[in-house]
């Protein structure tokens, strides 16, 4: 049962990481130091995309899943096997990798937007 749980957990940090890179950019509009680890995250997401790092928790997902007599994920990886073809079809896969680029993107755009003017309302109003 322990293993199980702990399969299920990775699955959900996987996810809740694939969310944290897609929009975790605009945290920063709101609280701007989040954008180093946001940057930090979103380069490691590009580079498991890119050029096919090994991400740990897959890993710790198939030693939970196999631990618990449940087959690991494929050789393709959690985003193929519960995303890619479930959530939108696998043609589009490449839409999909753009339109998360696009969003990281605009994010990172509106932080700067933000953090200039900060700068700029700060530095015309001093206290």
């Amino acid at each position: 049962m322990a293993y199980r749980l702990i399969g299920d957990a990775a699955m959900v940090l996987h996810l809740l990481f694939l969310a944290y890179v897609t929009l975790g950019g605009f945290l920063a509009w709101r609280w701007p130091r989040t954008i180093w680890p946001h940057l930090a995250c979103a380069l490691y997401g590009l580079g498991v995309t890119v050029i096919g790092w090994q991400c740990p928790l897959t890993a710790l997902e198939n030693w939970g899943r196999e631990n618990a007599g449940q087959a690991g994920l494929p050789a393709t990886g959690f985003i193929d096997h519960y995303l890619t073809g479930v959530i939108y079809p696998s043609q589009h896969l490449l839409t999909v990798q753009l339109a998360v680029a696009a969003t990281i993107a605009a994010s990172w755009a509106g932080h700067l937007i933000h953090h200039r003017r900060r700068k700029h309302h700060t530095a015309s109003n001093p206290a």
